[in-house]
Parts: structure tokens; C-alpha cells; sequence
């Protein structure tokens, strides 16, 4: 693992030395790199896919899992938009002339060696790679074992763009020990590794969060509310809701409890149900919510529950300040909604609530960072420093200070 993690820090170096253009180029490379092997990576993903009902995974998770000619040209596309962002290494983000006459400038700079570890997704590994190549750091990679035939085929067309290109395989790699034996000696390495980002289950990020000595920016679950306000437009919370939960159940940003303002609940609830009902969709109420619909029971521990899959909790709040308190007490500060026409009650929500996104009358299943712009993500950070929110090539990078003199001693 040593000498792996070294040649990573050598290889810092040599991506240092690229320019935008030549890093722009080589990831367009990649992207076309993946078309080329669309066949390929669909072959390597079968294996997973199969390993992965024969260990009885969840819908959910084999969706998430699953590549096909889509989602593997949802990839090549990501990168490409990647490429086309704006060069975030070596720009000026301040600068000023002190009293002495030093000039000082703020300048935007790679973090290093970054450590990615994630589960079953394996279209995050030409995500993160591609993020960290572009703002110039070097990528380790740990994917998930359900996804290990994937993320090993995505990773060897990958590097074998940057041999062509006559860069070392070392700036976009898989650890050689992905055992929980490995990841524990890779989270220790900070001699070598700058930042470790962990995004997947709760267990995983408790265990990094409490064991690594290298600094660690964490993407927790995604425990997401959406609160229906009594000011609320009826066919946009419909719309709304149903999209948040059920467009993908198996994402960080589904939302998994709905809150739902007591005045509307009566008028709101039965038309929910009736499309949650046609979409499959589990259904479980506080006493008040049961009260209105039929539905199984919600107790203290589903409101906790990040479920990833076609299960709903609902509970009927007061107003605004009662939905704000539920948020604090279950939420995991990732993504929060409220739907309403009434501008001081959006407002008290989206200032109240302490997530890293906030949204009036939209879906949380808009936290990504495709949506943002960003052209991908390395994950939803849940932290507040240094990072909040999708993860972007700007959270990839830090800043030093340049100063300038002319021979100015200090009095």
C-alpha cells in the first residue's frame, strides 16, 4: 500500500505540469474511451449484476448498480462536460498591495492526493476520476465490492488513455487492498494522502469519520424532507412529492420523509396516496397522518431511517416551526424542501433549516452535481468545512498565498 500511495504522490507532480488544454484534451480521450468500450463495460457489469441477485441485493441498490448503453453515455457525457468547465487551478481568487508594498495574491491550487471511497455506483469512479484530473489531483479509488468487476473495467480504459498519452496509470487507480484491512491502512497514509472523502452508508462513514488520520470531508446519507405547507399549491406538491420519492428510490437525494402542514393534510393526503399507491410505493403515518389514510404505522425509528427504496414516512406537522424542529432532530443536513406560494414561510424554512440544500417548490432529487452545473460530483458533502453540497471540481481544490517583494525587511 506504501509504495501504491507513493507513486501517487510522485504522480502529483507530473499532473501539476499539464496545462488546461492538455487536460481537456485527455479527458475527451476518456469520454471517447468509454463509447469505444460500451460493449465491454456492459459484459463486466453483467458479472456484478448477477453476483448481485445471487447476494439478494435490493431493487434499489441493482439499480443503482446497473450499466447500460444510457447510463454508460451519461458517463462519456459527464466527462465531456467536465472538460468544458472553466480551468479551476491557478486562478487569482484575491489579491491586494499591503502598506509595505508587498503584492499579495490568493492563488486556487490542487489539494494533492485524493482518497475516494464509495459503494455500488460504478459510474462515480469516471465521475471522481475525471473531476480530480481536471482540477489536477491524483484519484485513489476504493469502489464497493458489488461493483467490482465494473469499476475495475472503468478504471483500466481510463488508465490505458493516460498511457497513451504517456502519463503515468498512478493519477487514476484503484487500491491494490480493498479489503476493510486496506481502506483502515489508506485512511492512516497522510504522509502520502491529502483528503479522504467517504460517501456511502452510515457504517462506512462513522468508521472513516472516527479512524482516519488524514483530513476527511464526509457524505453522509441522505436523510431528505419535503414539508407541505398550508399555503402550498396542490398540483405542485403532487408533482413535487411523487418526483422526490419515486423518479429514484435508491438515490442519496430521494426524500424519505414527508412532512405535511395539519391545515392541508385532509385535502392533500388522499390524493398522494392514490398515486403512491399506483407507483408501488410503501406508505408509512404517524397516528395523525392514519387518522386520514390508510397506511402502516411510523414510529420513532423510521423517521431516522434513510431507506433507499420505495418507502415513504409521512407525518402531519403544526407549521413551519414544527416542520423545522423534525428536520433537526431526524435530518442528516443534506436536502430539504418545502412547497408553498407563501413567501414569508418559504423564507422561514430556507433560512431555518441547516442542510446543505435548500429548495422551494422543487425536488430534492435535484442534488447532484449534473444539475448544478458542475458536470459531476465527487459526492454531497454534509460537511461544513471545507465543502458543502454537491462536490465539484471547486471543492477539489485549495488556495496558497503568493507574495511579492522588492526587499522588504520586517520592522
Amino acid at each position: 500500500m506504501e509504495q501504491f500511495l507513493q507513486e501517487a504522490k510522485e504522480g502529483s507532480r507530473v499532473l501539476a505540469a499539464l496545462s488546461g488544454a492538455e487536460k481537456n484534451r485527455i479527458l475527451r480521450e476518456m469520454a471517447g474511451a468509454l463509447r469505444s468500450n460500451t460493449m465491454g463495460l456492459i459484459e463486466a457489469n453483467a458479472i456484478d449484476m448477477r453476483d448481485g441477485k445471487e447476494n439478494n441485493l435490493s431493487s434499489a441498490l441493482m439499480d443503482r448498480l446497473m450499466l447500460d448503453e444510457k447510463r454508460i453515455e451519461a458517463m462519456a457525457k459527464a466527462i465531456e462536460d467536465i472538460a468544458a468547465l472553466k480551468e479551476p487551478v491557478g486562478r487569482v481568487l484575491d489579491g491586494w498591495v499591503t502598506e509595505t508594498g508587498l503584492k499579495i495574491e490568493k492563488v486556487s491550487i490542487p489539494i494533492g492526493v485524493i482518497g475516494i471511497i464509495y459503494e455500488s455506483r460504478p459510474n462515480v469512479t469516471s465521475d471522481t476520476a475525471a473531476l480530480c484530473f481536471k482540477s489536477s489531483n491524483v484519484c485513489v479509488l476504493k469502489g464497493g465490492k458489488e461493483a467490482e468487476s465494473s469499476n475495475k473495467a472503468i478504471a483500466a480504459i481510463l488508465q490505458s488513455v493516460l498511457e497513451r498519452n504517456r502519463l503515468p496509470k498512478s493519477l487514476v487507480s484503484l487500491i491494490p487492498d480493498s479489503s476493510r484491512a486496506g481502506v483502515d491502512k489508506l485512511i492512516k497514509m497522510d504522509k502520502y494522502v491529502d483528503l479522504i472523502i467517504p460517501r456511502g452508508g452510515e457504517g462506512l462513514i462513522k468508521h472513516v469519520s472516527q479512524n482516519a488520520t488524514v483530513s476527511v470531508v464526509k457524505h453522509d446519507k441522505g436523510l431528505c424532507h419535503t414539508y407541505i405547507d398550508s399555503h402550498a399549491d396542490i398540483q405542485k406538491a403532487l408533482d413535487v412529492c411523487i418526483n422526490a420519492k419515486c423518479r429514484r428510490t435508491g438515490i442519496c437525494g430521494a426524500m424519505e420523509t414527508l412532512l405535511v402542514n395539519e391545515e392541508i393534510a385532509p385535502t392533500i393526503l388522499p390524493l398522494l396516496k392514490e398515486r403512491y399507491d399506483a407507483l408501488g410505493t410503501e406508505l408509512r403515518g404517524c397516528e395523525a397522518t392514519r387518522n386520514i389514510i390508510t397506511v402502516l404505522d411510523a414510529d420513532e425509528d423510521d423517521f431516522y431511517t434513510e431507506y433507499l427504496d420505495n418507502i415513504l414516512s409521512i407525518k402531519i406537522v403544526k407549521d413551519v416551526a414544527e416542520a423545522l424542529i423534525h428536520i433537526q432532530t431526524y435530518g442528516s443536513a443534506h436536502s430539504d424542501a418545502i412547497i408553498t406560494e407563501n413567501y414569508s414561510h418559504a423564507e422561514e424554512f430556507l433560512n431555518g433549516v441547516d442542510s446543505a440544500c435548500v429548495y422551494l417548490n422543487a425536488s430534492t432529487q435535484f442534488t447532484d452535481g449534473g444539475e448544478f452545473g458542475f458536470g459531476a460530483e465527487v459526492g454531497i458533502s454534509t460537511n461544513k468545512l471545507h465543502a458543502r453540497g454537491p462536490m465539484g471540481i471547486e471543492g477539489l481544490t485549495t488556495y496558497k498565498y503568493k507574495i511579492y517583494g522588492s526587499g522588504q525587511t520586517r520592522k
